[in-house]
């Protein structure tokens, strides 16, 4: 029987520094891991994660690697790693922090986790207002409800515009330019463009 026969676990080997191994088999036992693969360097306090088959993740910290050289062409060089199994809080405070940076109104990402973030949305209230101000002239004037449908949309794709990260000026005034014909909405339109900036 070959030792690469009994390698039936994948591991990744997480350094203290952020590297990580590429998936790795072993033979993960109760005593400890073994990996017969010299490849990457493991040290004391590094992280082992095994990927079990059914989506679970462990954790154990290495507490002495065991590095072994080969012997002539019968076993190759290995680890016979000396390891603690660390608990889920253990181990969500051992395995190093991502930091994620999103920008845009209620931007956020959940990887495989529960949603404890906080969201603020800084939206200028002028513009905001402007906005609304533009959506109550439209109701207000006397148009066909397909007319007032259609403009209502247009002032929608403005609100979506405006709240971008770089809203176009360019892109705001054509549709402000395509709204129905009437002096107050050229009047909050001309405002909505020169809020801006």
């Amino acid at each position: 029987m070959s030792f690469a026969s009994i390698m039936k676990d994948k591991i990744r080997v997480l350094k203290s520094d952020g590297r990580k191994s590429n998936e790795l088999k072993a033979s993960v036992q109760k005593k400890g891991i073994y990996l017969m693969n010299s490849d990457f360097l493991v040290e004391p306090n590094d992280l082992i994660q095994r990927v079990m088959s059914n989506g679970g993740t462990e954790t154990f910290k290495v507490i002495d690697p065991g590095f072994h050289e080969a012997l002539g062409s019968r076993m190759p060089a290995h680890y016979q790693m000396q390891v603690q199994k660390l608990g889920l809080p253990e181990a969500e405070k051992a395995v190093q922090s991502i930091t994620y940076n999103f920008s845009g109104a209620n931007a956020r990402v959940n990887n495989n986790s529960t949603d404890n973030s906080n969201n603020v949305v800084n939206i200028n209230n002028d513009l905001a207002e402007s906005i609304e101000a533009l959506k109550a002239e439209i109701n207000r004037l006397d148009l066909p409800l397909s007319e007032k449908e259609n403009a209502i949309e247009v002032v929608s794709a403005i609100d979506a515009q405006c709240q971008s990260e770089k809203p176009s000026k360019v892109v705001v005034n054509a549709l402000i330019n395509s709204l129905p014909t009437a002096a107050s909405i050229a009047s909050i339109g001309s405002l909505i463009v020169s809020l801006l900036g």
